[in-house]
């Protein structure tokens, strides 16, 4: 029934349902058995028997029931009567033939769609859920010979098609829209048959192993690449701040004495640290050995005191 590379599924329920015989139909059928039976009995009249015999089997399949969520088309030698249900209705036996239960509640469909090709050639497996809802009975029992396998074939061929009409990032990153794109054009197609689509859900999107290994790949190139933008764009600006410090500290070389005490303060303050400084370093500062010395020891007892 279904294309190569396409599969359905449509449910535990089924869409549409015949009812021969009602289980009240069969209950009023009982009872007019019994009471023929008592009365044939009573009057040892056979006819009697008889006559309510034939009156169940009358009720037997002219009382019908409907589901509240079910409709029924009667058609009248032929000729269409009009709905019936939800609810019990009779009909005339042999002359009225019913069609079978239209179930109007929603209703899901899985078509899933096989080694389809995306507009840049890549082959894909799209799982999509269509949601649908039989608007109007009528419409769907006179128009369409069965509406279930017209709406299942619409949905395959819009799927491969809008497939073919995407890239197959689009269809990765964007499958709302997707979803939306295929819901319009089922919706146009079977408006006309009393059913309206919903809505569309794209719930899966396979892809090959191999081009999954590729892309992978990719993006790990792509963030180690920007990684690598990003620590030389730090470099580039840290470089320009230091040129602009290097400006004011060649004017001020005091400022650039307290920074230098700053840092070995910063190297030092921690405890349990120590740090051998150059002599040559010190009389850098203009403190002179000893006095640099002790004014750093002091200094990591006061920060105040170096700063």
């Amino acid at each position: 029934m279904f294309p190569k590379g396409f599969s359905v599924n449509t449910g535990s329920s089924s869409v549409v349902r015949a009812q021969p015989v009602s289980s009240i139909g069969a209950t009023v059928f009982a009872i007019c058995v019994l009471i023929g039976v008592a009365l044939g009995a009573s009057l040892k009249m056979p006819l009697v028997v008889l006559a309510f015999v034939l009156l169940g089997i009358y009720f037997l399949f002219a009382i019908k029931v409907a589901q509240q969520w079910e409709r029924v088309a009667v058609m009248r030698l032929g000729k269409y009567q009009g709905l019936k249900g939800p609810g019990i209705f009779t009909i005339v036996p042999i002359v009225d033939e019913l069609s079978d239960f239209i179930d109007q509640r929603i209703r899901v469909t899985d078509v899933k769609a096989e080694s389809s090709l995306t507009r840049d050639a890549v082959p894909v497996f799209v799982d999509a859920i269509v949601f649908w809802v039989v608007w109007n009975a009528e419409k769907s029992i006179l128009e369409v010979e069965n509406f279930f396998s017209a709406i299942t074939m619409s949905a395959q061929t819009a799927l491969r098609e809008s497939i073919g009409r995407h890239m197959l990032t689009e269809m990765l990153t964007d499958r709302e829209v997707l979803g939306k794109e295929l819901q319009r054009i089922l919706d146009e197609k079977t408006n006309p048959w009393g059913v309206t689509v919903q809505s569309v859900e794209i719930r899966d999107v396979q892809i090959p192993q191999e081009l999954q290994d590729a892309m992978s790949r990719e993006a790990q190139a792509q963030r180690e690449r920007h990684a690598r933008i990003i620590l030389g764009t730090a470099e580039t600006e840290i470089s320009e701040k230091f040129a602009v410090a290097a400006e004011h500290y060649r004017d001020n070389p005091i400022a650039l004495q307290l920074r230098a005490m700053n840092m070995l303060y910063e190297a030092i303050k921690e405890k349990g640290s120590m740090v051998i400084v150059p002599s040559s370093a010190v009389e850098t500062m203009g403190l002179g050995g000893v006095m640099g010395t002790s004014a750093l020891a002091r200094g990591a007892g006061d920060p105040g005191a170096v700063k």
